[in-house]
C-alpha cells in the first residue's frame, strides 16, 4: 500500500476517534493457513515482506501486490502501515496466510483513498507473509550434521569450497551450486562474500552441514540482487563445506605406520614404487592405484609428480604407510586436473610404499648365518647348489626353490641368473645363509619379467647347499699346480711314444684325484676327457704324439697361467 494511503488514514483516524463517542468495531482476523513449523512471529518493530490482495466486501479487487509482481515491505508497529493491517499481521509466521477484515476507522476512514477506496469502506486483505527481520537480528546458524573427525575449522584468510542451496524465507529457491555441479570457491574475511555468509561460514568443519539465516542488511539490502533476490529479503542457505585450506599451508603427514626394520629412508633421486588411494577432504574418492592393480612408479624430488607428493615421499621407509593432506597450491592448483579434480581442491592420499632404490645402488648382502668352518667359498665359474625364496619388498612371494624337486643349480658368471643374484651368491660357504636386496637394474629392470613387476626391488633368502669349483669359460680342465715340465713324458705311461684315449683318461683322472687339476663341474667326466683328447689329437688318428701336444701348447701360449694342457 502506498505511502499516501497511510498518511490519509492517520489523519482521518484522529477525526473519527474524536467525533464518535460510540465504541468502534475492531479488525477480524481469519488465520486460514498456519505452517506447522514457526520459529518466529511478527512483533512490533520488525520489518516484514508480504504479498496481499485487497478487496472490498463484495470481493471486488482494488489493489494487489501479486499483480505488480513485487511484495510489499515495511516496518510493523510504528504507524507506517494502515492501522488494521499493522495490527492484523502481528503474530504471523512466515508462509502463514490470513484474511484481515478491516473496518473503515482502521483503514482509510471517512476520507477514503482518492479514487481507489471510497469513504467509510470496510476493506479485506488476503495476506501471505514472506519474510520477517529486525535490525537487531544477527546471522543465525544451526548445525544439521557435523563430521566426527574435525581437526580444523574455517578461519579468516582461509580459502574454502562449499556447496549450497539458497532460498528466501518462504522457501523460494534463488540459487544452488548443486545445479551448476560445482562448488563455490572463495576466501573468507576478504570481502568476497556478503557479510552474513562470511560470518555464517566461520567455525565450520569439512563435511559439516549448516543452515545459515541472513537478515537483509547483512545480505543484499534494500536493492536486492537481480531478479532472483528481491529488496529487503532475508536469505537462508543450506551449506555443505567440502574443503578448506590456507595459502600458507604445507602438506600434513599423519597416520604413519612405520616398519620396525628401516635400514634406509628414501632421498632425492631415488626411484619409488607405491600404492595409493586419493580422496578429497570430505572422503570422496577420485583415484586409486589399487583399482588399476599397478603401483605408481616415479623418481623422488625431481618434479615428476605434484610438489606435495614429491615432498611427502622423501624420508619414507620401505613398507611404510602414511596419509598426506595436500593443499591445492602443492597439488593441482586453482585449475584442477581434468574432470576428476576440481580447481582449488585439497587432496588426501593414503599411500603404501612398496619399495625404492637408487640407480647407483649395489646389491645389499646381509649374512644371516655363516658356519665356523669356512675354508672354501664360491667364486666365478663355480657350479653351486642352493635354495632360495624370492619376494617383493612387501612380502609378496614370487618364486621359491621349494617349488622344484631338486635344489637350484647354476654356474656363477655364466649369465644364467640375474646379475644381482650372481653377485650375492659369491663368497659363500656351504651352509651359509644370506638375505639379498637387489635393485631392479641388477634384477629384472624397468620392464620386469613374468610375475615380476617393472622396476621391482627383489628380496632373496638364500642358503648354499653345495659347491663344485669351476674352470674358466672355454676350458674343460685347469691345472691347480704347475704343469709337469715334460708333460708328454708323464702322459705316455707305457713309453711307446703314443698316448691313446685310455692312457689320456687314466692320467687326467689321476691329476684330479691328487688335487693337481680340475675338470669342468656339472658334466660327465668321461665326456669331458674325451673332448679334451679330441682337442689334442690333431690328425684324428686316435693317438696323441709329442708333436701334436707341442703344437697345441704353442697355440695356447697366450692363455691364462692354468691352461688346459
Amino acid at each position: 500500500m502506498e505511502a499516501r494511503f497511510v498518511f490519509s488514514f492517520l489523519c482521518i483516524t484522529v477525526v473519527c476517534v474524536h467525533s464518535s463517542p460510540s465504541p468502534l468495531e475492531d479488525i477480524v482476523v481469519d488465520k486460514y493457513y498456519v505452517p506447522k513449523i514457526c520459529s518466529r512471529t511478527v512483533a512490533s518493530g520488525d520489518y516484514v515482506r508480504y504479498h496481499y490482495n485487497g478487496t472490498f466486501m463484495d470481493e471486488k479487487k482494488f489493489d494487489s501486490s501479486h499483480d505488480r509482481g513485487t511484495p510489499f515491505s515495511g516496518q510493523v508497529g510504528l504507524g507506517k502501515l494502515i492501522t488494521g493491517v499493522d495490527r492484523g499481521i502481528q503474530g504471523m509466521c512466515v508462509n502463514e496466510r490470513r484474511k484481515l477484515t478491516v473496518p473503515p476507522h482502521l483503514a482509510y476512514g471517512s476520507v477514503g483513498a482518492g479514487d481507489v477506496v471510497p469513504p467509510d469502506t470496510t476493506l479485506v486483505f488476503d495476506v501471505l507473509l514472506l519474510d520477517i527481520w529486525n535490525m537487531a537480528d544477527k546471522v543465525q546458524t544451526s548445525t544439521i550434521s557435523k563430521s566426527q573427525d574435525c581437526k580444523r575449522t574455517v578461519q579468516n584468510s582461509d580459502f574454502i569450497r562449499y556447496h549450497y542451496n539458497g532460498t528466501l524465507m518462504d522457501g523460494t529457491p534463488f540459487d544452488s551450486s548443486y545445479d551448476r555441479k560445482q562448488t563455490y570457491n572463495t576466501y573468507i574475511g576478504e570481502g568476497w562474500l556478503i557479510k552474513g555468509m562470511e560470518g555464517g561460514l566461520l567455525g565450520m568443519c569439512v563435511g559439516e552441514k549448516r543452515n545459515i539465516i541472513i537478515p537483509p542488511f547483512l545480505a543484499y539490502g534494500e536493492k536486492g540482487y537481480g531478479t532472483e533476490i528481491p529488496p529487503h529479503a532475508s536469505l537462508t542457505f543450506d551449506v555443505l563445506l567440502v574443503d578448506l585450506h590456507n595459502p600458507k599451508d604445507d602438506i600434513v603427514v599423519d597416520n604413519e605406520v612405520v616398519p620396525e626394520s628401516c635400514s634406509r629412508k628414501s632421498v632425492v633421486g631415488d626411484f619409488i614404487r607405491y600404492h595409493y588411494n586419493g580422496t578429497f577432504l570430505d572422503g570422496t574418492p577420485f583415484d586409486s592405484s589399487y583399482q588399476r592393480n599397478n603401483t605408481y612408479n616415479t623418481y623422488i624430488g625431481m618434479g615428476y609428480v605434484i610438489a606435495g607428493m614429491d615432498k611427502a615421499l622423501q624420508g619414507v621407509c620401505m613398507g611404510e604407510k602414511r596419509r598426506i593432506t595436500m593443499p591445492p597450491h602443492m597439488a593441482y592448483g586453482e585449475n584442477g586436473a581434468g574432470e576428476d579434480i576440481p580447481g582449488s581442491a585439497v587432496l588426501v592420499f593414503n599411500i603404501h610404499v612398496i619399495d625404492f632404490h637408487n640407480p647407483k645402488d649395489l646389491v645389499d648382502i646381509q649374512i644371516i648365518h655363516k658356519p665356523e668352518d669356512c675354508n672354501l667359498t664360491t667364486d666365478g665359474d663355480d657350479l653351486i647348489h642352493y635354495q632360495y625364496n624370492c619376494s617383493l619388498m612387501d612380502g609378496t612371494l614370487l618364486f621359491s626353490s621349494n617349488d622344484y624337486e631338486n635344489a637350484q643349480e647354476t654356474t656363477l658368471g655364466a649369465d644364467k641368473v640375474i646379475d644381482g643374484l650372481d653377485e650375492g651368491l659369491r663368497g659363500m660357504c656351504v651352509g651359509e645363509k644370506r638375505v639379498l636386496i637387489i635393485p631392479p637394474h641388477l634384477g629384472h629392470g624397468v620392464n620386469g619379467a613374468s610375475g615380476v613387476p617393472a622396476s621391482a626391488v627383489l628380496h632373496f633368502d638364500l642358503e648354499l647347499l653345495g659347491v663344485q669349483k669351476g674352470v674358466p669359460e672355454g676350458y674343460l680342465f685347469v691345472w691347480l699346480k704347475d704343469t709337469p715340465p715334460e708333460l708328454f713324458t708323464v702322459l705316455d705311461i707305457n713309453k711307446d711314444k703314443e698316448v691313446p684315449l685310455e692312457e689320456f683318461t687314466e692320467f687326467i683322472k689321476l691329476q684330479v684325484a691328487e688335487g693337481k687339476g680340475r675338470l669342468r663341474p656339472g658334466q660327465d667326466p668321461e665326456a669331458i676327457i674325451k673332448d679334451m683328447f679330441k682337442n689334442q689329437d690333431r690328425n684324428k688318428d686316435g693317438k696323441i704324439t709329442a708333436e701334436e701336444l707341442k703344437l697345441k701348447v704353442e697355440e695356447d701360449a697366450e692363455k691364462a697361467q692354468h691352461e688346459e694342457l
